[in-house]
């Protein structure tokens, strides 16, 4: 049954905003059909939404969002002056939530993760990529992933999956990281494939996670496997991990704090996605912004995620990331929404959504704005009118 909205200012976020006053749109099955000026609509079924903003639906192209328990007890020694390096060191960081989700069932990851799901698709997110990472065997490593699949069938939302087992190296593989990529690493993601447990494959490329000589061994296995990757690149130093990325076609490199020159052109060769993460850098306290001028100057697509994750940025919601990006990072409105929309499918290789446009997924969100610069400009405000999420009406 074909259905037309009607009353909303439509922002297709095509060439900017791409803002459609008085519109009118037309969903059939999951997918959009028409869309234009009201006067001009085809006769269907109508729902009329008079004054509301609508969008594409939301994505998070970055989240960590299975994992077990949490690190509040970090949050307070950072505040004391210990830094996020110093507390990986100890054997705290991601190392801590790995004790924790390596005790949890399947089953208890689902439970505890869903109310995390939930929040995101009641702040208007409608497609989410879920990382592993905190499991770091190749058991654990398929838990989590399992898990995340199990959350796709819960609720209607598109949910996909990367794997992260190079995310730290396990205390039991302490010292001996070339030997975790080759017993963990590489054989957890050829195991993860043959299940059909991924979409693609990431890793943490960092003075306290694995050098570009371990990522590449991991990345060159990825792509024999006709994979995808990405990178957590330059978050707390300049790795290369930039270059590495773009070497390898990579989808986004994310973080990108320490990003140089260099890695900033390299990235625009090769049309990878800059994944911006401002909830790491407001927890940690950072003072070292991505440069963001040098990437829009050189036409590098920005995406904003929330990186939901325990310990550096416990954030379910994605205009709250927008936010952060405009206020931390001098990131524009419009950057920040296209971040979360169209650049955002762009860094999961999605070409099915992220704009309002004919032959789209009707992924949409309708919002209680009248201007799209508000999902950046109002703090923490709950103003997700509706969210259609594949042409469904009660989503």
């Amino acid at each position: 049954m074909a259905i037309l909205l009607t009353g909303i200012t439509a922002a297709t976020m095509r060439g900017g905003y791409g803002l459609i006053p008085d519109a009118a749109l037309l969903v059939e099955g999951d997918t959009i059909v028409w869309l234009g000026p009201r006067t001009d609509a085809p006769k269907a079924e109508t729902l009329d939404f008079p004054g509301k903003l609508l969008t594409p639906g939301l994505i998070d192209a970055h989240t960590h969002l299975v994992f077990a328990g949490n690190r509040a007890a970090e949050f307070e020694l950072r505040l004391q002056g210990a830094s996020y390096e110093e507390i990986a060191r100890r054997g705290g960081g991601i190392l801590s939530t790995v004790t924790a989700t390596r005790a949890a069932t399947e089953d208890d990851l689902v439970t505890q993760s869903l109310p995390r799901l939930d929040a995101m698709i009641a702040a208007g997110t409608t497609t989410v990529e879920i990382k592993s990472g905190y499991g770091l065997t190749i058991a654990d490593e398929l838990k989590m992933l399992r898990a995340a699949r199990r959350l796709s069938a819960l609720r209607p939302v598109t949910i996909t999956t990367t794997h992260l087992a190079a995310h730290a190296i396990p205390p039991e593989y302490k010292g001996r990281p070339d030997t975790y990529i080759e017993e963990v690493a590489i054989p957890s993601l050829r195991a993860a494939h043959a299940e059909g447990l991924i979409d693609a494959v990431d890793a943490f490329c960092e003075t306290i996670a694995f050098t570009p000589a371990q990522v590449d061994r991991l990345f060159t296995a990825a792509r024999a496997l006709g994979l995808r990757v990405k990178l957590h690149a330059e978050q707390l130093s300049d790795q290369g991990g930039a270059q590495l990325a773009a070497r390898h076609a990579a989808l986004s490199a994310d973080h990108l704090e320490h990003l140089s020159p260099e890695g900033v052109a390299d990235m625009a060769r090769a049309g990878t996605v800059a994944t911006i993460l401002p909830g790491a850098f407001y927890t940690l306290r950072d003072t070292q912004p991505p440069p963001i001028a040098a990437l829009r100057a050189a036409g590098v697509p920005m995406a904003v995620a929330t990186d939901c994750n325990p310990g550096s940025s416990p954030m379910t919601s994605l205009p709250l990331a927008m936010n952060m990006a405009c206020t931390l990072f001098r990131m524009t409105p419009e950057e920040a929404l296209l971040g979360a929309t169209a650049h955002a499918a762009r860094a999961l290789g999605l070409t099915d959504r992220g704009t309002l446009a004919v032959g789209q997924r009707a992924d949409l969100a309708l919002w209680n704005l009248t201007h799209p610069a508000e999902l950046s400009y109002r703090i923490g405000a709950e103003a997700l009118h509706k969210s259609i999420i594949g042409g469904r009406l009660d989503a």
